[in-house]
């Protein structure tokens, strides 16, 4: 009789053994603060058990039938979504489970820099390993045809900033979510515009947001420069900007701007050409579109660097070729 006591506590005794020692296991870290993260993918079409083996396949250490064992007792075996994940230090079987379930994929960044022309871009988008290059074969074309059909040339069309997303992610994801941003920050600039501007479309003042954004680093002069040029541009005056002529050099330029290049006759030279050029020439960020819709009110018509970074902003010939000669000569 007392074996059989024995005997029947054993068999209660070992599931609740074994139960708190799973609940123990599932909340301590798979991996600690020293080590670094890990990645691991699970396939499209795995169920519990497939993705629990690939998961310690790819070098997490865990045991994948208990790792199946939890998914299973708490009900979300059939919930788990497939992708690249990232484990990282700290990460209990529990948060596993539902990192799995919440789709918390690995993050990749990439970062799209105010400035750069498009073809910059394009390239920073080819070289990133974590995406997938779905576009790299499409023609600028092609690929406006995806994104911006409405439009024939792709410089400017694509906001500047820090874009995250799940490692093997489509680039054409990228282009979009930038193409989407640019526009919306656009037509925000746009609504709340000085009513006197001699834009007609909000694609000519993108324009002049990326002649703001290549003449200036100074976030604090960029309404001036703006306001220079909507004042030139009112008067029917010549812009002059060197970063538009380079832009129309295109490959030709090597860091200097010769004389005959001031006179050859590009669209992008507004030196002897009225007016804005025919489309941006860089990725105007958020301070240039703010700085071509909403100018400085000055009636300077001309500055000149002063060699520090920062302009010196004149209202008429004679004192610009003074400062000129002060600053440059």
């Amino acid at each position: 009789m007392a074996s059989l006591k024995k005997f029947l506590i054993f068999i209660i005794a070992v599931p609740i053994i074994f139960a708190g020692a799973i609940a123990f296991w599932a909340r301590q870290p798979i991996i600690d603060a020293a080590q670094p993260p890990i990645e691991f993918t699970i396939k499209s079409g795995s169920g519990v058990r497939g993705a629990t083996r690939q998961i310690a396949n790819a070098g997490v250490p865990v045991q994948p039938i208990l790792l199946e064992m939890l998914a299973r007792a708490t009900g979300k075996s059939t919930r788990m979504k497939a992708g690249n994940y990232e484990l990282k230090p700290g990460t209990t079987p529990l948060n596993l489970i539902d990192q799995l379930v919440r789709g918390e994929f690995a993050q990749e960044a990439l970062a799209i820099i105010e400035g750069w022309t498009f073809k910059q871009m394009r390239q920073a988008i080819a070289q990133h390993n974590a995406l997938k290059h779905d576009t790299i074969a499409l023609s600028e074309q092609d690929l406006l045809a995806k994104i911006a059909p409405g439009y024939k040339n792709a410089e400017g069309l694509f906001f500047p900033d820090t874009y995250l997303f799940a490692k093997g992610s489509s680039d054409l994801q990228i282009y979009k979510q930038a193409h989407m941003l640019l526009m919306k920050r656009l037509n925000d600039a746009w609504t709340k515009r000085d009513p006197s501007l001699p834009y007609k479309t909000p694609y000519e003042a993108l324009i002049m947001a990326s002649i703001v954004e290549k003449e200036t680093g100074q976030t604090a002069e960029r309404d001036m420069i703006a306001g220079v040029f909507v004042n030139r541009l009112k008067l029917g005056m010549l812009l002059q900007t060197d970063p538009t002529v380079i832009y129309g050099m295109g490959d030709r330029y090597q860091g200097n701007i010769r004389k005959r290049d001031l006179q050859a006759d590009t669209p992008y030279n507004t030196y002897i050409r009225v007016g804005l050029p025919p489309t941006p020439i860089a990725l105007p960020g958020a301070e240039s579109l703010a700085a071509a819709l909403n100018p400085a009110k000055t009636d300077a018509l001309y500055f000149v660097s002063r060699g520090d970074g920062s302009s010196h902003f004149s209202s008429n010939l004679n004192d610009h070729n003074q400062a000129v000669n002060k600053y440059q000569r």
